[in-house]
């Protein structure tokens, strides 16, 4: 069965700038101020229709109409969790479809956004990593995931947004440019207006990328999905080791450190046989002791796969328990929206539109 949909061949209004918005209205004759309106309607009212400008003439909508389309994402199927944890099945303009994540806790509400349809890498513990790439999202599509999630969150539970993390399907980093002109928007007076300390974009580490992200000066966080600290086991269950070993991504976090002084987060998941062992502990604080670091031990959560169990409490105890001797803020994560397949590393791993798209 094939999703895939006939693609307009008329221009995404939101592709523009707002100069090049200004250039057209001026270019039929319009004021330039009709490019200030039609912006805030894009980006800060969320309009997904041209007839929602109300403060258009009606001719004037319909020019629009003719000359664009505005390619917005709709939100196909909707689960949600007995802990509160809402999963959007997000079909994008053309038909494939990503998957976005709000996590609601007592103090904060997260979306966890996509930036790929599918993934390239193969991490052999993520449900996502079984899809193949499509595509790279748009700018337009990362925002508008964000944006459903704010209306969920003020509509089943009455507050606001309050993070966002890039740690949905895809690597942010292999869609480096988008991610950032997304993160742009998101974060601009013109757009949601959000402050980018609240943002945390997740790599798998690489090494290049990250070095590049820091010569930005973002204000933004970083997170490393690490697992490991020794290249013999990270080869094994992250291939992207090959090329970027523990040695590079320790050079790289240490110059995100100096470029923005902001501690890099490592994302760590504590498998049973795999990384349990006293010299993986050792590993992961020479690590530790090199970089500016806090490390978030997180809750594994099963793609049926019986490789990949999740380790004896204890084990992820001895980690936390060594991380803060030597200074090292170190959480016990628990997941949320397991019974969703909600949670980290889940994405992709039973919905059906995203089976079949892949087929």
């Amino acid at each position: 069965m094939s999703y895939l949909c006939p693609v307009s061949t008329a221009r995404d209004i939101r592709a523009l700038s707002r100069d090049q918005i200004q250039e057209y209205f001026q270019s039929i004759g319009e004021p330039k101020f009709r490019a200030i309106q039609v912006y805030e309607w894009l980006w800060q009212k969320g309009a997904i229709d041209f007839n929602q400008m109300t403060n258009l003439s009606l001719s004037l909508r319909e020019k629009l109409k003719e000359d664009f389309v505005i390619n917005h994402i709709r939100v196909d199927e909707m689960q949600r969790s007995e802990d509160g944890t809402i999963k959007n099945a997000v079909q994008l303009y053309d038909g494939l479809v990503v998957e976005s994540v709000l996590i609601p806790t007592d103090n904060r509400i997260t979306a966890c956004i996509s930036s790929q349809v599918g993934c390239s890498l193969d991490c052999n513990f993520c449900a996502t990593a079984r899809l193949k790439r499509m595509r790279n999202l748009n700018p337009d599509e990362i925002y508008d995931q964000v944006v459903a999630i704010q209306n969920e969150a003020e509509s089943f539970f009455g507050r606001p947004l309050t993070n966002i993390v890039f740690m949905g399907m895809g690597e942010p980093l292999m869609n480096y440019n988008n991610v950032i002109a997304a993160i742009e928007k998101i974060t601009s007076p013109e757009g949601l207006g959000m402050s980018p300390r609240r943002i945390t974009v997740s790599t798998v580490g690489l090494s290049k990328m990250i070095r590049k992200l820091a010569d930005e000066d973002p204000k933004f966080k970083l997170a490393l999905s690490l697992h490991s600290a020794r290249d013999e086991v990270r080869n094994k269950i992250m291939s992207i080791n090959l090329k970027n070993p523990v040695a590079d991504l320790i050079d790289a976090c240490q110059y995100w450190y100096e470029k923005t002084k902001s501690k890099v987060t490592l994302e760590y998941v504590v498998w049973r046989d795999i990384n349990d062992s006293e010299e993986d502990i050792k590993a992961l604080l020479k690590f530790c002791k090199q970089v500016p670091t806090k490390v978030n031990l997180i809750e594994y959560n099963p793609i049926d796969d019986g490789i990949f169990q999740q380790a004896d409490f204890a084990a992820v105890e001895a980690y936390q328990l060594a991380l803060q001797k030597i200074g090292t803020v170190a959480t016990i994560r628990r997941s949320r929206g397991k019974d969703i397949d909600a949670a980290c590393g889940q994405l992709a791993n039973k919905n059906e539109l995203l089976k079949d798209m892949n087929s």
